[in-house]
């Protein structure tokens, strides 16, 4: 199912920088019987819609099983906690990236060990990564685990050198597809490229609802039957039954509910984001270093993220031109004081990054026009 997403301009709201208000406007009539729905049956919480996502969400990846959680943070310490990963374990993770990827680790009381990330795609330095397992095991104060490989921005990861680099260590490989979902690699939709993906729909996100949300996509049965109970307080064969430690991580029904409304539309969404991506790349050719771009991937562009000299000062004049932006992210995790006794070694790569990147609007409403006036807008600040 598709939708036709073309606004008439006076609809258009004012200039989003991730389109929320306007995304609802053209998906409404899906959204909010669904919603309304939720309210007529009153089941809250483990409604239908849940099990109909679930099978959604299964269904479009491709993937043999789809857990909801309440959260994209809940997706990432669910299968680290079924695993039984904690106090004496190392976790990698990039060192470019949002908190939560790293916060779980220590959740958990397992150590992180942070990696730089390689200077073209953002994401997770394979050779880097190698290095680290290493040193961690020739100091043998801590035993190699899992490693959380973060798709930055909405473009996946190499996860053929990462499955290899996994199944030789004999590690958990976990996805941190909190930006991606609705992404590819050579033909693989994100949700199958390693053996566990966690994913957010935080609304910003390419597939977003109305409040926190999350899920899990794996083929492994045994870890999705862990996760099912991890998420409802450990819960076994009946509602009283404990049978581990677990969470309150379900997800709400009615986030189901706006998920469903959503889910049809994304790959239109996603083919629009990625039109308006090259838009961007070409009217900003020689003004800003623009993301690259790699064979057989289709990047879900949960942020289109440019690399400018003097990004305060260039930030700053497009706020007073009425054009928002964000800094994904002003500080890498090594430098970040809740992290600071785990850094190991300066991450030149990120630390670098986080200088100089700004991202711009992107969603799948913004029209041509618009985004041409944000490239121009850039171009005077950047060039008076």
């Amino acid at each position: 199912m598709t939708h036709d997403f073309q606004l008439p301009e006076a609809e258009i709201p004012e200039l989003e920088f991730a389109g929320i208000a306007a995304q609802y406007m053209a998906l409404k009539s899906e959204i909010a019987p669904r919603v309304a729905a939720v309210f007529e049956h009153g089941r809250f919480i483990m409604g239908p819609e849940v099990a109909e996502l679930e099978a959604a969400l299964a269904s479009y990846c491709g993937a043999k099983h789809a857990i909801s959680l309440s959260s994209g943070t809940d997706a990432l310490v669910a299968p680290l906690m079924a695993r039984g990963i904690g106090p004496g374990d190392a976790v990698f993770v990039p060192g470019f990236t949002f908190t939560a990827s790293a916060e779980v680790i220590l959740l958990l009381g397992a150590t992180p060990v942070f990696v730089d990330v390689d200077q073209h795609s953002f994401n997770i330095d394979c050779a880097l990564l190698e290095e680290k397992i290493a040193a961690v095991k020739r100091s043998g104060r801590l035993t190699p685990k899992a490693i959380i490989a973060v798709d930055l921005f909405g473009l996946p990861a190499d996860y053929d050198q990462l499955n290899t680099i996994a199944d030789k260590e004999d590690m958990l490989l976990i996805a941190d597809a909190a930006q991606s979902f609705g992404g590819v690699r050579h033909n693989r939709r994100v949700g199958t490229l390693a053996p566990v993906t966690a994913t957010s729909f935080f609304p910003a996100k390419p597939l977003g609802c109305y409040g926190d949300g999350g899920a899990v996509l794996t083929d492994n049965d045994e870890l999705a039957a862990a996760l099912r109970s991890i998420r409802a307080h450990g819960q076994g064969n009946a509602k009283y039954e404990v049978v581990r430690v677990g969470l309150n991580a379900r997800l709400d029904t009615l986030q189901a509910a706006v998920l469903l409304g959503k889910l049809p539309a994304l790959d239109t969404e996603i083919a629009a984001r990625n039109n308006l991506a090259d838009l961007y790349d070409e009217k900003l050719a020689g003004v800003a270093t623009t993301p690259n771009r790699y064979e057989g991937h289709v990047s879900a562009w949960a942020q289109y993220s440019i690399l400018i000299d003097d990004r305060d000062g260039v930030q700053a004049r497009l706020k007073d031109a009425g054009i928002p932006t964000a800094i994904y992210y002003p500080r890498p995790m090594n430098l970040q004081p809740a992290y600071a006794e785990f850094s190991d070694g300066p991450l030149p790569v990120s630390e670098a990054l986080c200088d100089r990147i700004l991202s711009l609007p992107m969603h799948g409403y913004l029209v041509g026009k618009i985004a041409e006036r944000i490239a121009a807008e850039i171009r005077v600040a950047t060039c008076g």
